[in-house]
């Protein structure tokens, strides 16, 4: 349920810990833990649908700092729509790797996520969170398995990571879209590129997760068929 986070901990300095589905049985553990182990920094999520959780947490100056929402599509017979003419999807080349960090950069510098909605955060290094997520999803098969980029004019304006979680079940683990090229189809490309690639790898249905108030995605997604599983309340807790 809760762990140190080497990760957030080398990043900004400071010793966290990651809490997951926390209930309000089990605050009394979670913190006792923090206390052992010296954390400053603590992100907590719990489900929406738990409010004693998000009222202890409450009670025990956690602040709210995002909402996830997961969505789920079953795959059926249906075809995906075609990508538009405009939006040359392919997959990954190594040599794309560096223009993809920039398009990460970029597009996650103002994001509404939780690392971002924190005020006591530096706002360049939540951004690094991302520009190293993506990183990651190009090199390393155990976070992606796949990554697609999106190209216009022969120039990289997205990118697309995906996984396969089980032989039944396929994720959209992560996405970014160059701010100026938003609005111009490219999610919704690597939605239908994403769910040919599931179905091509045996999976029966996709998951995919994002910010309650990203309407953009959520459109895009509910359009081609998702509808939403669960969603998660984000924490955080500073101790000092």
């Amino acid at each position: 349920m809760i762990g140190l986070s080497p990760l957030d901990t080398s990043r900004f300095g400071i010793v966290s810990a990651r809490a997951k589905l926390v209930t309000a049985e089990a605050l009394p553990e979670i913190e006792a833990f923090c206390a052992n182990n010296k954390v400053k920094f603590l992100i907590a999520r719990c489900s929406t649908a738990d409010i004693s959780a998000v009222h202890a947490m409450e009670a025990r100056a956690y602040n709210l700092m995002d909402t996830l929402v997961y969505l789920r599509k079953d795959l059926g017979d249906g075809t995906p729509e075609p990508t538009p003419n405009l939006i040359h999807i392919e997959k990954l080349n190594s040599d794309d790797i560096p223009q993809v960090l920039t398009v990460a950069s970029k597009s996650f510098s103002n994001h509404k996520g939780h690392y971002h909605m924190d005020p006591r955060l530096d706002p360049i290094r939540a951004t690094e969170v991302y520009t190293s997520w993506a990183e990651k999803c190009c090199t390393d098969q155990k976070v992606a398995n796949q990554v697609f980029v999106a190209k216009v004019d022969g120039r990289i304006v997205g990118f697309r990571a995906l996984r396969m979680n089980n032989a039944h079940q396929a994720e959209f683990v992560l996405a970014g879209v160059l701010p100026e090229s938003r609005k111009q189809g490219i999610y919704g490309a690597f939605v239908a590129e994403g769910l040919r690639w599931a179905k091509a790898k045996g999976a029966d249905h996709v998951i995919n997760s994002t910010l309650l108030i990203n309407a953009a995605v959520l459109s895009v997604c509910i359009k081609a068929g998702f509808y939403p599983t669960e969603s998660y309340h984000t924490f955080h807790k500073w101790y000092d």
